[in-house]
């Protein structure tokens, strides 16, 4: 693979699976002592080594928040060292990260080291956990649906309840987050204007409001996070364009800024593919694990091919 201009594309959480990283960490040398680092990082903290967790499962944990954010962090990172080990950020086109998937961006743009956004992403992995165990939320997927009509259905579903868009995946796929009846009364909702919904399974309602106490938490550790200036474009998914200094400010500033207000705001990912697909002329590259965003770019665009990186 020619990193020169290339337009990396990093996973968020769902993407998750049993083997994830394993062929990898066995084709090279870097994949290994990426997952070795990380081994060493998080230690006990899971009663296993996150490698393990990765290559063996059991699936039950990988799939909690705590340990998946992690576990695709590292996965990320290993099969982007094993293609591109020593590569100049500055020669890459951009990256681009799925929620989770920024942090993986950030790293790997050389804002942050691959200690601290380890030790980001177990922070921001059990503030989710937990908060999501604290307020009973949910998420919907509305298939078909425009902005206009999702934001109908939250008007319509609501109540005095929270329900929000949170996720703009793609033209046709925008998913719901909010109180588990509001989410239930979504399914009943999306039917009056004219949309498919698919209850989701998931541990709770991010990027809504009610993942305000993890934000604080991310907050407070982020406060503390040597940030540097990213040595390539890095897409927000806050704005769904690059990351730049806020008026007046610097970058770092609104990097933190813009992680924490992540967590409680919907991820513009449709409009952050969008930018990206006219303004880069480079390949674009999927990295470990799954095959996801390159089948949300075929939605956003089909004109922009994206080689898939899961396996070597």
């Amino acid at each position: 693979m020619n990193g020169e201009n290339a337009v990396i594309l990093c996973p968020g959480q769902g993407a998750q699976a049993v083997g994830m990283g394993k062929g990898w960490f066995d084709a090279s040398p870097d994949a290994a002592r990426t997952f070795g680092a990380a081994d060493e990082i998080v230690g006990d903290r899971f009663g296993a080594k996150l490698s393990t967790l990765c290559f063996d499962g059991p699936v039950d944990a990988l799939n909690r928040t705590d340990i998946a954010q992690p576990a695709l962090f590292v996965a990320g990172v290993a099969s982007f060292q094993a293609m591109l080990s020593g590569t100049d950020p500055t020669k890459l086109g951009a990256i681009a990260g799925l929620s989770l998937g920024e942090y993986t961006a950030l790293h790997l743009a050389g804002a942050i080291s691959f200690a601290d956004c380890l030790e980001l992403v177990l922070v921001r992995g059990r503030a989710m956990q937990d908060a999501a165990e604290a307020s009973e939320g949910s998420m919907v997927a509305l298939i078909g649906a425009d902005e206009e009509q999702a934001n109908a259905v939250c008007l319509s579903a609501r109540g005095d309840e929270v329900l929000v868009a949170a996720n703009y995946n793609a033209p046709g796929q925008i998913v719901l987050s909010g109180s588990k009846d509001a989410c239930a009364r979504a399914l009943d909702a999306a039917g009056e204007v004219g949309v498919r919904a698919t209850a989701l399974s998931v541990a709770g309602a991010f990027h809504s409001p009610l993942m305000a106490p993890a934000a604080a938490r991310l907050d407070e550790t982020l406060s503390g996070t040597q940030i540097d200036e990213p040595r390539c474009t890095v897409m927000s998914n806050v704005s769904g364009e690059p990351h730049a200094p806020a008026e007046g400010g610097d970058i770092a500033a609104s990097i933190r800024e813009r992680l924490v207000k992540q967590l409680v705001s919907p991820v513009l990912w449709s409009q952050g593919c969008g930018w990206l697909a006219q303004h880069c002329e480079g390949e674009f590259h999927e990295l470990a694990p799954g095959k996801v965003l390159g089948g949300l770019m075929r939605r956003i665009n089909r004109t922009i091919k994206v080689v898939n990186h899961d396996q070597p």
